[in-house]
Order: structure tokens, then sequence, then C-alpha cells
């Protein structure tokens, strides 16, 4: 297989495109050793609206202050912001009265609507977020303030946002495909199911978002969310990074990390995080990785309806990454075979380095967009490339993880 350029160094100082240049490594070996996997010793990740001592933040400290008065939160965020203000009335009449027929899902920090704003006739999804919710004012006021300050086709946009009384809506643009999520674990007889080519595109264009918030916002930006499900698709399947309650500033200067409250998803948090708290940009680089994986294998971060083993699907992973001749046993099941060989070993090598357990092993992201802008530009023709042919062997054989033998061909 190709070779895929990356660096183990450090990721605590801003580094620039340049910079990052100079500092790749060309790494022979993909195939990932780590030792036992930490997952089911880390402590339940949980979102926590605790004040985090010690870090710096998108917004000043006060905004995490429940008791502060809505005006203050209202300044805050039009002092900063080009974000436009909508009042309650406005969406209210953009919602129906955020009619049934209009909802569109619901996540932690409230429910999401369709709406169509009355003086542009713009479809939009306003996200309401839950009042008497543990998450609130900060969450609020990072995630306007994030998007304002960034500009880039691979994270949604925000349009406005709503600070009246005890409301707080936020207004964006309106993804029509819904999440990845919905695309890959919750697919319906009348979706269309994800292809290679759709799969890789998702991936390139989620790789260069994490990018933009790494080496390109000022001050650099760690997302700390990475997960399908914020991952949303227009209608040409451009996928856009959304939901930056949880992003943080990154370490700055000759600091090598942000000491802050574990917060996140579980499944998505990288070991070395919820251990000890320190965020670094390699805590996103992990968490893309476990979403890579979920784009290759189809299966979810964490699926307790499956056999103890399987469960955490980094956990399952590990020992395949060791052989590449199991690697075929990871495409996901529903794409019938129809990936292309080389593409499927190069796409798994880069999901290994990123989900390394030792943080100064993961890639820089440039180089991880490097190679997926790579793959995502093979386009793969089942017409005129070769269907991979099912593995042969018992059930249990392949449920255990045991040593199938692959038709010819398949190598």
């Amino acid at each position: 297989m190709g070779c895929f350029f990356c660096s183990g160094g450090d990721s605590s100082t801003k580094r620039s495109p340049k910079n990052n240049n100079n500092r790749k490594n060309n790494i022979q070996n993909h195939q990932s050793h780590p030792s036992s996997d930490k997952s089911k010793s880390a402590p339940q990740v949980k979102k926590d609206n605790g004040h985090e001592a010690n870090q710096p933040s998108v917004v000043a400290d006060e905004c995490e202050d429940k008791s502060k008065p809505a005006t203050t939160t209202n300044k805050k965020v039009s002092n900063k912001t080009k974000a436009r203000t909508f009042t309650f009335a406005q969406l209210v009449t953009a919602t129906n009265n955020f009619k049934a027929a209009y909802f569109l899902g619901e996540g932690g920090f409230g429910k999401v609507y369709k709406g169509k704003l009355a003086d542009s006739d713009q479809i939009v999804a306003i996200k309401q977020l839950d009042p008497d919710g543990g998450q609130g004012i900060r969450e609020f006021v990072v995630e306007v303030l994030t998007l304002s300050m960034a500009d880039h086709p691979n994270l949604v946009k925000l349009i406005g946002y709503c600070a009246e009384a005890e409301q707080r809506l936020l207004v964006y643009e309106y993804m029509p495909l819904g999440s990845l999520e919905d695309h890959l674990h919750a697919l319906r007889p009348n979706r269309k199911r994800l292809d290679w080519n759709a799969r890789m595109k998702i991936a390139a264009g989620a790789a260069r978002g994490l990018e933009y918030l790494h080496d390109k916002m000022n001050p650099p930006v760690i997302y700390r969310d990475l997960k399908c499900s914020n991952i949303l698709l227009d209608e040409e399947y451009h996928p856009k990074l959304s939901d930056f309650g949880l992003a943080k500033v990154g370490p700055l200067g000759d600091k090598t990390h942000v000491s802050t409250r574990v917060m996140g998803t579980y499944g998505y948090c990288a070991p070395d995080y919820a251990m000890t708290g320190q965020l670094t940009f390699k805590s996103d680089i992990y968490s893309f990785g476990v979403v890579l994986l979920e784009l290759i294998t189809g299966r979810k971060a964490i699926d307790n309806t499956k056999a103890a083993a399987e469960q955490n699907l980094v956990t399952w992973a590990r020992p395949l990454f060791k052989d590449r001749k199991k690697f075929p046993q990871m495409a996901d099941p529903v794409l019938e075979g129809q990936y292309p060989i080389r593409g499927l070993y190069q796409a798994l090598a880069i999901s290994a380095m990123c989900l390394q357990e030792l943080p100064n092993m993961r890639p820089l992201v440039a180089d991880v967009v490097t190679a997926l802008n790579y793959l995502a530009s093979q386009k793969y023709d089942p017409i005129t490339h070769p269907v991979q042919k099912p593995w042969r062997g018992s059930r249990k054989s392949r449920s255990n993880n045991e040593n199938p033998t692959p038709d010819k061909g398949d190598e």
C-alpha cells in the first residue's frame, strides 16, 4: 500500500502549513501495535457545566456564571459577533410555533426544528436549548462566538441567534441530508446507502474542517466533540462540522495542553484525555480516527447490542489492525464488496495511526488531510474495478475474529 505521511511531533503549539511540511516523516509501516486498550478503565465521559480551572476559553469566565442576567449574555455575544440577532417571536413564526411536523431531532442541548425565515424565505435549522437542561449559557455563547469567528466550507454556518429572557436559540444553515450518523447507523429503506466514494469524500471534508480549527483559526480551537452525529451533510454529501458548545481554545506558546474537566462523548474520547483531563489537539485526532473507522466498518463507536468483545469499536479493531490479511473483515458489509482493496488498506492505516494510545504518536491534522484528499480523489467504479468477494469461513470464525480464508484476489 502507499505510504502515509505523518508526524508524531508535539501538537501543543500553533502550527502553520509551512511548519507542518518541515515536520512530516514518511511512515512506511502503517500497522499500529498499541498496548492493551484503556477505554474500559477510563471514567465515563460526561458533559459537565462546572467551572474549568486553569484553562483558556473562547469566552470570558463570567459567561459560565448562570446567575448573570440575560442582558449580560446578550451584550457579550453582540459585542463579538456579526451573527444576526432574532427575536423569539420571529423564530416562533419560522417554525409555526415549533410544530411537531418541523421537528428534526434532539441532541444533548435541546431540540432542533426546520424553519423558514419570513423576511427572506430562507430554510434554516433552529436549535432551541432546553432552559431546564444541565448545559446552558456557556455552551450557547461559546458556539455563537466560535462559529462567528469561523469561515470555512466544512463548518456549518451560523445564521444568527436569539437570547431573549430565558430563551436561547441558534439558527443555522439547513443541511438537508441530516447527520452522518443517520446514514451510517439509522439507514431507512428509502435512504441511499453511502458508497465508498461518498465515505471518503465525507472523511476528507471533515478532516479539512478540523484542520481549519487547529491550524487556521486564531486562536486555534480544539473541537472536543467530534462524532458522527455532529457531522452534517448537504444535498451533495458535502460534510460540515457542527455543535461547538464544547470547543476550547487550544494551548498557546510553550504550553503543552489545556487542563479541563473531561467532557465529550464516550467512545470518541481519547484515552489520555479521559484519564488525565489534559486536552490537546491530538485529542481531536483520536476522535477523528474513531469517526473514520465508523465510516469504513459501518459499526458504531459503542454498540451495546453486540457481544461484549465487540461493543467498543476501537477495542474490536485493535487486534485486526495488526494483520492486514484481516483488513477485508473490517469493511462495512453494506458496501457488498464495492470498494478498492488498496484504498481500504490505506484508510484503515490512517485510522490506526489516529487511534494510537500515545498522543505524540498520532499524526498532525494536516497530514491526515493530505492522505484523505488523495484517497477521495481516487474514484472507485464497481463497473471497471473488481468487486471484492465475500469471505469464506464459518459464521463462528467471523464473529470471533479468527482467521477466515479470503477468496483469492482479495489481497
